[in-house]
């Protein structure tokens, strides 16, 4: 697994609360079957470059359903050869912080 993305995305004029919309992409990322983690600004989703972008579109599709105006925010790290880094790059910080 080679790709990290790190995908915000929500519908814009659906008032305060966007959490229902949200928890529909975290269902999506979850299907998947990926490893992903939940934060609090967005998720990240690791595997692939073609799986990760295949769950980036499922989720703007089924978002593009609901909603005439989408806010995405898509960040990309590509690295050949890495598996678990989701976990690895963390790892790698708190060794380095001693905690």
């Amino acid at each position: 697994m080679s790709t990290i993305a790190e995908l915000s995305i929500f519908p814009l004029g659906k008032g305060a609360s966007l959490s229902p919309y949200v928890a529909k992409m975290v269902k999506i990322i979850q299907d998947s079957g990926l490893d992903y983690e939940l934060g609090p600004m967005g998720s990240c989703i690791e595997g692939e470059w073609d799986e990760v972008m295949n769950v980036v579109d499922k989720c703007f599709k089924a978002m593009e359903a609901d909603s005439d105006r989408i806010y995405v925010n898509l960040k990309i790290d590509y690295r050949k050869g890495r598996k678990g880094g989701l976990k690895k790059k963390v790892e790698s910080i708190q060794e380095k912080l001693n905690l």
